[in-house]
């Protein structure tokens, strides 16, 4: 199944949830219990994510990065309180294929980019980017990695595929910006199909680069293989060139409630840049990564 139709089906489940619950404890004369059991249907997520900002401070221990302040973490929660629904769903399941992939006539000469998404998302959580790389006529192409819980290195020929289409329409390499696991698969493919003359430059945005200490929790095989220190990452990490840092921008945060402690998501040698005060789908928007893209399509 489509990752779309899944958070469809999720969505609209939850609403439909919790409209039924509220129209049932109505009738039965429970305003308050209605009211209650809604918004803890609707919200709950919000509970979630809260206990992973509590892990993410309790995992900090002696990592280099500054520690987040108490309020630094509350104003990241409540930017991923309002992050997460618009993407999980609105964006991700019904507004996916709303900016296809952009391949202009002129775009010969032209400095194109390939968006990589993360674990559990699609091309839609690019959906601000693709907007203005479309208005400024950018060739662009953005991913759909599936399986979306097999192995990471089942990503290569997509990714592989997204380049050669840059490549063939614009004769020039392209700029890559991956977040999350996207990073992951970057790098996979980097390993396998990339050299120096096929990427211009990759930007990464809270990218477990070495594992992340949330995935001990995770079942599928993706997410096993972005566990700290896991066979899979120092595999992918042995087969590397060490040019590969040269050729890289690594945006991590230190309010980052996926990928902590927060120096996991950067790479020696690479230009890695601290975001302060903003959690993990929300680190997405921030203007930094743009302006970084910015830079690179213009050298």
């Amino acid at each position: 199944m489509r990752l779309a139709r899944l958070q469809q089906l999720t969505t609209l489940g939850l609403a439909a949830f919790a409209v039924s619950w509220a129209l049932y404890w109505l009738a039965e004369g429970r305003a308050m219990l209605a009211a209650a059991g809604a918004l803890v249907i609707v919200l709950g997520y919000s509970a979630v994510l809260a206990l992973e900002f509590i892990m993410l401070r309790a995992a900090h221990g002696s990592d280099p990065a500054p520690r987040a302040r108490p309020a630094e973490l509350l104003g990241a929660w409540w930017g991923e309180v309002h992050a997460a629904p618009r993407v999980f769903c609105w964006q991700q399941p019904f507004r996916s294929l709303r900016f296809a992939d952009h391949l202009p006539p002129d775009s010969r000469g032209r400095r194109g980019v390939v968006l990589v998404h993360g674990f559990v998302c699609n091309r839609g959580i690019w959906n601000p980017w693709l907007a203005r790389l479309h208005a400024a006529g950018v060739p662009c192409v953005a991913v759909d990695l599936a399986p979306v819980f097999g192995s990471i290195d089942q990503y290569v020929d997509i990714i592989e595929d997204a380049v050669r289409r840059i490549e063939q329409a614009t004769g020039r390499a392209p700029v890559i910006v991956a977040h999350s696991m996207g990073g992951l698969a970057l790098r996979r493919w980097w390993a396998e199909r990339g050299d120096a003359m096929r990427v211009h430059h990759a930007i990464t945005i809270g990218t477990p680069h070495r594992g992340t200490w949330l995935a001990r929790f995770a079942f599928s095989l993706n997410g096993r293989q972005m566990r700290q220190d896991s066979g899979w990452l120092r595999s992918l990490a042995e087969r590397e060139s060490p040019k590969l840092a040269r050729s890289l921008t690594c945006f991590y945060g230190h309010c980052d409630n996926i990928v902590f402690p927060p120096s996991t998501a950067t790479w020696p040698g690479a230009d890695n840049r601290h975001l302060s005060g903003v959690a993990h789908v929300d680190m997405v928007m921030r203007p930094e990564p743009w302006a970084e893209l910015q830079r690179w399509l213009q050298d």
